[in-house]
């Protein structure tokens, strides 16, 4: 066997994957499972683990792979993560595990994420469950939101004994994992809705349609009903636009807006009661995961898709995965360009989209060469949709409504880097929330550090 090399994964084909929304990566079978991890090497200072933001054992699970013992593996994960299926398919492996796989500095890095998906699939279809805790504390824990930081600060908090109850806003449960993250990468039923049961088997309540600040306060959750303590993982829905002439017009979508039209409302389906714009030729303004998304949902709905980028490809923010995906399929790259206008008809309905091009000059406060518009190159693109992707924040509904909570210059909660503690007591926060937008991984790390907090305050009180 070639140890430098991974073992490469299966796909659907390009042409085919365009016009359906099954998933694109189809996964290792349990035979090329266990010869990808057989070029583990099994480091004594892992350094894959300290790329891992919940700190999974890696090399543990990996041996348990390599030997054929796939139940031993799952558990292995689930001692660290209440995700695994979602995180081996999403999870930006490249810049945080496999980053650190010492096999990557001669030759490919361990396949992690595509591990750790196959042992999570492998496990649901044989109805494997993870572990709970043996006996209640007695004690109640309120978890604001569903999303991956929720989930996993819920699941860790069950496991040590706690009565946790989610509260979600939305009429389903998994937050940004069903609204965000199309069907093609991440499907739902099969994937997401099975591992939000995971966390309710060990003993998880979920209250859906509950939006905290209007049905209900942290004050009153804490003063009122009886929880001992508060974690705030309401992410950041709140879209970012850019300002510019003719935003209003009909026919511009945030990406949030669009994908979750999509995703959790099965808008693409032609009888789902929920419409979306099925557009000719669209316009996907930004460079990240999220514009990715909207792009390869957009084409798969019909459209002609133009990705608008003010920078180059070296500074794309997505996953070189993603982009290479969006090429495959057809998505046109318009890089070094940035919209000054969206122009619309006489009806109101867009028609076009005015763009500059740009060149990189000296470096900005990110250490990215900063955009500069190149005089006289104004151009007009034909569209007759626009999709914005420019990150999002944190809805302010939570904020002001809790007394004592202090919030930044971002509108983010301020919160402690080590546990998720804010300023108000019995109350902490992580993920998006607290950083702004940011990846599924992170925002799981921050849930099971606001979980190792609150059980340390709780048990000091």
């Amino acid at each position: 066997m070639d140890v430098l090399n991974k073992i490469p994964v299966s796909e659907q084909a390009p042409k085919e994957r365009a016009h359906n929304f099954d998933e694109v990566c189809l996964g290792y079978k349990a035979e090329e499972a266990q010869c990808e991890a057989s070029r583990c090497i099994n480091c004594k200072n892992a350094q894959c683990i300290k790329g891992c933001p919940v700190a999974i054992n890696i090399p543990g699970f990996i041996e348990q792979v390599k030997n054929g013992d796939f139940e031993a593996a799952y558990q292995i994960i689930s001692e660290s993560s209440a995700l695994p299926a979602i995180c081996g398919r999403v999870c930006p492996q490249e810049s945080q595990c496999e980053g650190k796989c010492i096999r990557g500095i001669k030759g490919d890095p361990i396949s992690i994420g595509k591990l750790e998906r196959f042992v999570a699939d492998w496990a649901r279809e044989n109805n494997i469950k993870p572990q709970g805790a043996k006996e209640s504390n007695g004690k109640k824990v309120a978890v604001i939101g569903s999303g991956p930081a929720g989930l996993t600060c819920a699941g860790d908090l069950a496991k040590l004994g706690y009565d946790v109850t989610i509260f979600e806003a939305l009429h389903e449960p998994g937050g940004v994992l069903v609204y965000g993250i199309p069907e093609f990468r991440l499907p739902k039923e099969d994937v997401v809705k099975k591992e939000i049961e995971n966390v309710k088997s060990l003993g998880v309540k979920i209250e859906t349609n509950v939006v905290i600040g209007k049905s209900t306060t942290i004050d009153e959750l804490l003063e009122e009903e009886g929880f001992d303590a508060v974690f705030i993982g309401s992410g950041a829905g709140l879209p970012k636009f850019m300002g510019i002439p003719g935003e209003q017009a009909n026919g511009v979508f945030s990406a949030n807006e669009y994908l979750t039209r999509s995703n959790l409302m099965k808008a693409f389906k032609e009888d789902s009661d929920t419409p979306i714009m099925r557009a000719t030729k669209v316009a996907v303004v930004g460079g990240g995961n999220v514009a990715m998304d909207a792009a390869r949902t957009a084409l798969r709905l019909g459209a002609e898709v133009h990705v608008v980028y003010r920078r180059s490809e070296e500074e794309l923010p997505a996953r070189k995965e993603e982009v290479h995906h969006a090429k495959e399929e057809g998505i046109i790259f318009d890089l070094l360009t940035n919209p000054v206008e969206i122009i619309s008809d006489e009806n109101g309905w867009v028609s076009g989209i005015k763009c500059i091009k740009m060149e990189l000059g000296e470096p900005d406060a990110s250490g990215r060469r900063r955009p500069v518009e190149v005089a006289g190159s104004e151009f007009v693109m034909d569209v007759d949709c626009v999709i914005m992707s420019l990150g999002t924040s944190p809805n302010p509904l939570i904020s002001s409504t809790t007394k004592g909570l202090e919030i930044n210059n971002r509108k983010c909660i301020v919160a402690d880097e080590e546990y998720g503690k804010t300023t108000k007591d019995a109350v902490y926060a992580g993920g998006d929330a607290v950083t702004g937008a940011a990846t599924v991984i992170l925002a799981m790390g921050a849930g099971k550090a606001a979980a190792k907090g609150i059980h340390e305050y709780l048990s000091n009180k």
